[in-house]
């Protein structure tokens, strides 16, 4: 009982349930990989999956890391784990080098292309912690963060570079910057008070959620280009991917209708549940669409 309450302790502290937000985008990537090399191989697709959570999870916990002494002041935030004293500082910083090394470790397995990269990744990941601290453009390295998932998860099949992948990945970086404007809405009085740097606290909240749309509609745009540079690709895609891009979206339309200035009730409606659905439905029926 005492382990599995440890990994519990630790699956909360990097909140696994929210892998939920790339992983479909990583393995749309690695079938459209497939549907070019012409070979499935299911080693491949296992190493993919766990360069995934294990970038992910070093990448969060590292983030509670290096935040530990500001979640102590927020509210909000001093009720995680290391703050809270449910995890130790020393055990968060071991899980992290953990999680790291078996990053690079499955994408050495994968081929050299993924191990030569792997280090520029984790620079992108864990980079991502330090940003609040010097520049408002944050948010938009988080989304480069996770635009790394369908490039990545397409070399690790073809080691070459191609477009499709490139644009979903520029998809994800629009999606992802523009909901984290809106999810960091809820600490723009905090970052102020402490000077750290967000677009709230930069434009204030009516702009801030003003940029958040602006934001999604380019990744609109952008997710229908794509949409149809795949089309043109791959004829076996038919109706299937054109509904994923309407739900995906429709949840897009949906999260700016529930958060307005003054009411930011529903800012985790939005922010978990919302872009979730969006991401599950929209690489399940992409990835479906392939073998209908």
């Amino acid at each position: 009982m005492a382990l599995l309450s440890r990994v519990t302790d630790f699956l909360s502290l990097i909140k696994f349930s929210h892998t939920i937000f790339a992983l479909p985008f990583a393995l749309l990537g690695f079938f459209l990989a497939v549907l070019d090399a012409g070979t499935l191989r299911w080693q491949q697709l296992v190493l993919v999956v766990l360069c995934m959570i294990f970038a992910r999870s070093a990448a969060m916990a590292f983030n509670r890391w290096q935040d530990r002494d500001i979640d102590v002041k927020n509210p909000r935030t001093a009720v995680r784990e290391i703050p809270a004293g449910v995890i130790s500082s020393r055990s968060a910083l071991g899980f992290i080098f953990l999680n790291a090394a078996l990053f690079i470790l499955c994408a050495g397995l994968l081929n050299p292309l993924c191990l030569a990269l792997s280090p520029i990744a984790l620079l992108v990941i864990l980079g991502y912690s330090y940003t609040k601290r010097f520049t408002y453009l944050c948010h938009f390295v988080l989304g480069l963060g996770l635009a790394l998932a369908p490039v990545g998860a397409y070399l690790a099949v073809t080691a070459t570079w191609a477009l499709l992948p490139v644009l979903y990945g520029l998809v994800v970086l629009l999606w992802v910057a523009g909901f984290d404007i809106i999810y960091a809405l809820q600490d723009e009085g905090f970052d102020r008070e402490e000077e750290l740097y967000s677009i709230p606290v930069r434009l204030g909240t009516v702009n801030a959620l003003r940029l958040g749309r602006l934001l999604h509609l380019v990744c609109a745009a952008t997710l229908v280009f794509a949409l149809r540079y795949q089309s043109g690709l791959y004829p076996e895609f038919e109706w299937l991917s054109y509904l994923a891009g309407g739900v995906f979206l429709a949840c897009l339309v949906y999260q700016h209708s529930l958060v307005r200035p003054g009411d930011l009730t529903k800012v985790n409606l939005a922010f978990f549940t919302t872009n979730g659905v969006a991401s599950l439905v929209f690489g399940s029926l992409c990835i479906l669409d392939i073998y209908v």
